[in-house]
């Protein structure tokens, strides 16, 4: 005798678990399956919010790479990349308890390597410029030499790869660019996860592309010539 399903209407969802399905077998017998509309990260998200530690590895086995890919693309430096990743998932740890799916999973942890990873390019740039004032100015303020300005064109192309060229190109973009550029060709990301992280919309984005590009040629130029 073939099973049949008792649902309480015309779909099969109960009213009271609007994700269960009652089925009624011979002798009485009769078993409730649980329908799941869960995405895999909504599920970790629910697993992980409950405190599992296997949730956590599985968030690590599932971001790591694309975090320290992120990172790295940003920082070039593989120790600051790793630090970055570490923090993230530190604090996704530590604040999973208040993500609330506003954003996807994917976009939230893009979004905390991209803010990090800028936030050291900022006290690197800082600590940069207090370097270059104490090499021009002694104890009494007076000047004692005029360095060389090492980031002079003809000489960073001077002895320099093609690629290592683009990369400090890149590195002279303004940071929302960078990000963009970065997450679109580096990382693939479509305009619409873009726009996620970085909370704006498709049009900004492709203004920020089609700026950075632009950029690029221009700062490229001297070579291509």
């Amino acid at each position: 005798m073939v099973p049949t399903a008792s649902f309480p209407d015309q779909w099969g969802l109960s009213h009271n678990n609007p994700f269960s399905v009652h089925v009624s077998f011979p002798h009485g017998l009769q078993f409730c399956f649980r329908l799941s509309c869960l995405s895999p990260d909504a599920e970790l998200v629910a697993q992980l919010q409950g405190g599992s530690a296997v949730a956590f590895r599985a968030l690590v086995e599932r971001y790591q790479g694309r975090v320290y890919r992120t990172a790295l693309s940003l920082l070039r430096s593989p120790e600051e990349a790793e630090d970055v990743t570490q923090e993230v998932f530190l604090e996704v740890y530590q604040t999973i308890g208040r993500f609330r799916g506003e954003a996807s999973l994917s976009t939230w942890l893009y979004r905390l390597a991209t803010s990090r990873a800028l936030k050291i390019q900022r006290k690197a740039r800082t600590k940069k410029r207090f370097a270059v004032l104490t090499s021009l100015f002694g104890t009494g303020n007076e000047v004692l030499h005029d360095p060389p300005n090492h980031r002079h064109p003809l000489t960073l192309l001077e002895g320099q790869e093609q690629m290592q060229e683009l990369l400090d190109a890149i590195a002279r973009l303004p940071a929302t660019q960078q990000v963009a550029f970065t997450l679109r060709h580096e990382q693939e990301l479509s305009h619409e996860e873009i726009a996620a992280v970085l909370q704006a919309t498709i049009p900004a984005v492709e203004s920020l592309l089609f700026r950075a590009r632009q950029s690029l040629r221009r700062f490229l130029q001297p070579r291509l010539i």
